[in-house]
Protein backbone atom coordinates (compact mmCIF):
# COMPACT_ATOMS: atom_id res chain seq x y z
CA UNK A 1 0.00 0.00 0.00
CA UNK A 2 1.28 3.48 -0.86
CA UNK A 3 0.66 6.16 1.74
CA UNK A 4 -0.51 9.59 0.64
CA UNK A 5 1.46 12.75 1.37
CA UNK A 6 -1.61 14.25 3.02
CA UNK A 7 -1.02 12.00 6.03
CA UNK A 8 2.16 13.86 6.89
CA UNK A 9 2.34 16.09 9.96
CA UNK A 10 3.45 19.71 9.58
CA UNK A 11 7.18 20.20 9.18
CA UNK A 12 8.86 20.73 12.54
CA UNK A 13 12.54 21.29 13.11
CA UNK A 14 14.24 19.18 15.76
CA UNK A 15 17.76 20.10 14.72
CA UNK A 16 20.24 21.88 16.93
CA UNK A 17 21.33 24.41 14.31
CA UNK A 18 20.03 27.93 14.79
CA UNK A 19 17.32 29.30 12.53
CA UNK A 20 18.25 31.64 9.68
CA UNK A 21 16.00 34.13 11.46
CA UNK A 22 18.34 33.98 14.46
CA UNK A 23 20.18 37.28 14.92
CA UNK A 24 23.46 35.59 15.86
CA UNK A 25 26.34 35.99 13.42
CA UNK A 26 26.39 33.28 10.73
CA UNK A 27 29.35 30.99 10.23
CA UNK A 28 31.30 32.43 7.29
CA UNK A 29 33.28 29.28 6.58
CA UNK A 30 32.32 27.11 3.63
CA UNK A 31 32.53 29.44 0.63
CA UNK A 32 32.36 27.45 -2.62
CA UNK A 33 34.34 28.85 -5.54
CA UNK A 34 34.18 27.56 -9.11
CA UNK A 35 36.89 29.18 -11.20
CA UNK A 36 37.49 28.68 -14.92
CA UNK A 37 36.02 25.18 -14.90
CA UNK A 38 35.81 23.30 -18.20
CA UNK A 39 34.96 19.65 -18.70
CA UNK A 40 35.33 17.31 -21.68
CA UNK A 41 34.00 13.81 -22.24
CA UNK A 42 35.65 11.31 -24.55
CA UNK A 43 33.43 9.86 -27.25
CA UNK A 44 34.07 7.59 -30.23
CA UNK A 45 34.79 10.50 -32.54
CA UNK A 46 37.10 12.26 -30.08
CA UNK A 47 36.02 14.64 -27.33
CA UNK A 48 33.03 16.80 -26.58
CA UNK A 49 33.23 19.88 -24.39
CA UNK A 50 30.30 19.95 -21.97
CA UNK A 51 31.38 22.84 -19.72
CA UNK A 52 33.36 25.91 -20.68
CA UNK A 53 34.92 28.45 -18.31
CA UNK A 54 32.38 28.24 -15.49
CA UNK A 55 32.87 30.87 -12.78
CA UNK A 56 30.57 30.95 -9.77
CA UNK A 57 30.82 31.72 -6.06
CA UNK A 58 28.35 30.29 -3.54
CA UNK A 59 28.42 32.03 -0.18
CA UNK A 60 27.78 30.17 3.08
CA UNK A 61 24.04 29.69 3.56
CA UNK A 62 23.18 30.87 0.04
CA UNK A 63 20.51 29.15 -2.08
CA UNK A 64 21.43 28.95 -5.77
CA UNK A 65 18.93 27.78 -8.40
CA UNK A 66 20.61 26.41 -11.52
CA UNK A 67 18.44 26.36 -14.64
CA UNK A 68 18.99 25.52 -18.31
CA UNK A 69 17.83 23.23 -21.09
CA UNK A 70 18.56 19.51 -20.92
CA UNK A 71 22.12 18.72 -21.93
CA UNK A 72 23.66 22.05 -20.89
CA UNK A 73 25.92 20.44 -18.27
CA UNK A 74 24.02 21.24 -15.07
CA UNK A 75 24.28 17.72 -13.64
CA UNK A 76 27.91 17.45 -14.72
CA UNK A 77 28.67 20.64 -12.80
CA UNK A 78 26.87 19.29 -9.73
CA UNK A 79 28.85 16.05 -9.94
CA UNK A 80 32.09 18.04 -10.07
CA UNK A 81 31.10 19.98 -6.96
CA UNK A 82 30.21 16.71 -5.23
CA UNK A 83 33.60 15.23 -6.15
CA UNK A 84 32.00 12.40 -8.14
CA UNK A 85 33.89 13.62 -11.23
CA UNK A 86 37.48 14.69 -10.69
CA UNK A 87 38.88 15.17 -14.19
CA UNK A 88 38.37 18.78 -15.27
CA UNK A 89 40.16 22.03 -16.03
CA UNK A 90 40.06 24.91 -13.57
CA UNK A 91 39.44 24.86 -9.84
CA UNK A 92 36.55 23.98 -7.56
CA UNK A 93 37.31 24.70 -3.92
CA UNK A 94 35.76 25.24 -0.52
CA UNK A 95 37.60 27.81 1.59
CA UNK A 96 40.55 27.49 -0.79
CA UNK A 97 40.79 23.69 -0.55
CA UNK A 98 40.40 21.98 -3.92
CA UNK A 99 37.63 19.40 -4.22
CA UNK A 100 39.14 16.15 -5.46
CA UNK A 101 36.87 13.49 -3.97
CA UNK A 102 33.43 13.01 -2.37
CA UNK A 103 33.10 14.25 1.19
CA UNK A 104 30.56 14.26 3.99
CA UNK A 105 30.85 18.06 3.82
CA UNK A 106 28.71 17.88 0.66
CA UNK A 107 25.35 16.14 0.71
CA UNK A 108 23.66 15.08 -2.53
CA UNK A 109 19.96 14.53 -3.29
CA UNK A 110 19.07 13.05 -6.66
CA UNK A 111 15.85 13.22 -8.68
CA UNK A 112 14.98 9.71 -7.49
CA UNK A 113 15.19 9.05 -3.72
CA UNK A 114 17.48 6.03 -4.23
CA UNK A 115 16.57 4.56 -0.85
CA UNK A 116 17.67 1.01 -0.12
CA UNK A 117 14.43 -0.99 -0.35
CA UNK A 118 15.36 -3.55 2.32
CA UNK A 119 16.02 -0.87 4.96
CA UNK A 120 13.48 1.14 6.95
CA UNK A 121 13.35 4.94 6.79
CA UNK A 122 15.39 5.12 9.99
CA UNK A 123 17.98 2.66 8.69
CA UNK A 124 18.24 4.49 5.36
CA UNK A 125 18.79 7.83 7.06
CA UNK A 126 21.38 6.37 9.46
CA UNK A 127 23.15 4.41 6.70
CA UNK A 128 25.88 6.97 6.04
CA UNK A 129 26.65 7.85 9.65
CA UNK A 130 30.15 7.13 10.82
CA UNK A 131 30.92 5.54 14.17
CA UNK A 132 29.61 2.39 15.80
CA UNK A 133 27.52 3.92 18.56
CA UNK A 134 24.11 2.62 17.50
CA UNK A 135 22.22 4.59 20.14
CA UNK A 136 23.84 7.84 18.99
CA UNK A 137 23.27 7.05 15.32
CA UNK A 138 19.63 6.24 15.96
CA UNK A 139 19.14 9.51 17.85
CA UNK A 140 20.73 11.53 15.02
CA UNK A 141 18.69 9.71 12.39
CA UNK A 142 15.44 10.31 14.28
CA UNK A 143 16.33 13.97 14.75
CA UNK A 144 16.59 14.39 10.98
CA UNK A 145 13.51 12.28 10.29
CA UNK A 146 11.63 14.69 12.54
CA UNK A 147 13.25 17.63 10.71
CA UNK A 148 11.75 16.59 7.37
CA UNK A 149 8.33 15.84 8.84
CA UNK A 150 8.46 12.03 8.85
CA UNK A 151 8.14 11.43 12.58
CA UNK A 152 6.06 8.29 13.05
CA UNK A 153 7.30 6.71 9.82
CA UNK A 154 10.70 5.54 11.10
CA UNK A 155 9.90 1.83 10.68
CA UNK A 156 8.27 2.11 7.25
CA UNK A 157 9.98 0.71 4.17
CA UNK A 158 10.45 2.72 0.92
CA UNK A 159 7.69 0.77 -0.86
CA UNK A 160 5.24 1.98 1.78
CA UNK A 161 5.99 5.67 1.16
CA UNK A 162 4.56 8.14 -1.32
CA UNK A 163 6.97 9.89 -3.70
CA UNK A 164 7.09 13.02 -1.57
CA UNK A 165 7.71 11.05 1.61
CA UNK A 166 10.52 9.06 -0.01
CA UNK A 167 12.17 12.26 -1.18
CA UNK A 168 11.92 13.67 2.34
CA UNK A 169 13.74 10.59 3.60
CA UNK A 170 16.43 11.12 0.95
CA UNK A 171 16.86 14.73 2.08
CA UNK A 172 17.16 13.61 5.71
CA UNK A 173 19.82 11.07 4.68
CA UNK A 174 21.77 13.80 2.86
CA UNK A 175 21.59 16.12 5.89
CA UNK A 176 22.37 13.57 8.59
CA UNK A 177 26.12 14.23 8.53
CA UNK A 178 25.48 17.99 8.72
CA UNK A 179 27.12 19.00 5.43
CA UNK A 180 28.05 22.60 4.68
CA UNK A 181 26.55 22.36 1.20
CA UNK A 182 23.54 20.41 -0.06
CA UNK A 183 23.49 19.61 -3.79
CA UNK A 184 20.07 18.86 -5.28
CA UNK A 185 19.70 17.42 -8.78
CA UNK A 186 16.08 18.28 -9.61
CA UNK A 187 14.85 16.59 -6.42
CA UNK A 188 11.19 17.53 -6.95
CA UNK A 189 10.95 16.82 -10.66
CA UNK A 190 9.19 13.46 -10.35
CA UNK A 191 6.47 14.69 -7.97
CA UNK A 192 2.91 15.66 -8.85
CA UNK A 193 2.16 19.40 -8.97
CA UNK A 194 0.51 19.72 -5.55
CA UNK A 195 3.13 17.65 -3.73
CA UNK A 196 5.86 19.61 -5.51
CA UNK A 197 4.53 22.95 -4.24
CA UNK A 198 4.33 21.59 -0.71
CA UNK A 199 7.85 20.19 -0.94
CA UNK A 200 9.16 23.54 -2.19
CA UNK A 201 7.88 25.17 0.99
CA UNK A 202 9.33 22.47 3.18
CA UNK A 203 12.70 22.52 1.42
CA UNK A 204 12.78 26.25 2.09
CA UNK A 205 12.01 25.64 5.77
CA UNK A 206 14.86 23.10 5.99
CA UNK A 207 17.26 25.52 4.29
CA UNK A 208 16.26 28.35 6.63
CA UNK A 209 16.71 26.26 9.75
CA UNK A 210 19.82 24.30 8.78
CA UNK A 211 21.59 27.47 7.56
CA UNK A 212 23.56 25.64 4.88
CA UNK A 213 24.25 26.49 1.26
CA UNK A 214 22.11 24.74 -1.33
CA UNK A 215 22.71 24.41 -5.07
CA UNK A 216 19.64 23.05 -6.83
CA UNK A 217 19.08 22.07 -10.45
CA UNK A 218 15.56 22.64 -11.71
CA UNK A 219 13.72 23.01 -15.02
CA UNK A 220 10.85 24.84 -13.31
CA UNK A 221 11.27 28.61 -13.66
CA UNK A 222 8.84 29.47 -10.85
CA UNK A 223 10.54 26.96 -8.56
CA UNK A 224 13.94 28.50 -9.30
CA UNK A 225 12.67 31.97 -8.34
CA UNK A 226 10.61 30.81 -5.35
CA UNK A 227 13.59 29.06 -3.72
CA UNK A 228 16.73 30.79 -4.89
CA UNK A 229 18.68 33.80 -3.67
CA UNK A 230 20.04 33.82 -7.21
CA UNK A 231 18.98 32.10 -10.43
CA UNK A 232 21.95 30.97 -12.53
CA UNK A 233 21.00 30.49 -16.19
CA UNK A 234 23.14 28.14 -18.26
CA UNK A 235 23.45 27.97 -22.03
CA UNK A 236 24.49 24.81 -23.88
CA UNK A 237 26.97 23.30 -26.34
CA UNK A 238 29.18 23.80 -24.38
CA UNK A 239 27.63 24.68 -21.04
CA UNK A 240 28.35 28.24 -19.94
CA UNK A 241 26.87 30.56 -17.36
CA UNK A 242 24.75 32.89 -19.44
CA UNK A 243 23.34 35.11 -16.72
CA UNK A 244 23.02 35.37 -12.95
CA UNK A 245 19.80 36.98 -11.73
CA UNK A 246 19.53 38.03 -8.05
CA UNK A 247 16.07 37.45 -6.58
CA UNK A 248 15.21 40.38 -4.34
CA UNK A 249 11.62 39.35 -3.62
CA UNK A 250 11.10 39.06 0.16
CA UNK A 251 10.30 35.63 1.60
CA UNK A 252 7.79 34.07 1.85
CA UNK A 253 7.44 34.77 -1.86
CA UNK A 254 4.16 35.44 -3.62
CA UNK A 255 4.20 34.09 -7.17
CA UNK A 256 1.82 36.91 -8.16
CA UNK A 257 4.22 39.58 -6.90
CA UNK A 258 5.02 41.97 -9.82
CA UNK A 259 8.79 41.60 -9.25
CA UNK A 260 8.44 37.80 -9.16
CA UNK A 261 6.60 37.94 -12.49
CA UNK A 262 9.20 40.33 -13.96
CA UNK A 263 12.04 37.95 -13.07
CA UNK A 264 10.08 35.03 -14.51
CA UNK A 265 9.60 36.94 -17.78
CA UNK A 266 13.30 37.82 -17.84
CA UNK A 267 14.28 34.15 -17.50
CA UNK A 268 11.77 33.00 -20.09
CA UNK A 269 13.07 35.70 -22.41
CA UNK A 270 16.58 34.24 -22.13
CA UNK A 271 15.17 31.02 -23.61
CA UNK A 272 13.06 32.86 -26.22
CA UNK A 273 9.88 31.55 -24.61
CA UNK A 274 7.95 34.82 -24.50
Amino acid sequence: MTLQATTLPPLRCACSRASRDDQSAPDESGTLKIEGVSKRFKIDQGEIKVLDQIDLTVAPGEFISLIGISGCGKTTLLRLIAGLETSYEGTISIDGKRIDRPSLDRGVVFQEPRLLPWLTVEENVAFGLTGKDRKRNRAIAREHIDLVGLKGFEKFYPAQLSGGMAQRAAIARALVNRPGILLLDEPLGALDALTRIRMQKELLNIWRREKIAMVMITHDVEEAIYLGDKVVIMSSKPGRIRKVIPVGVPRPRDRDNPEFIRIKDEILGEFNLL
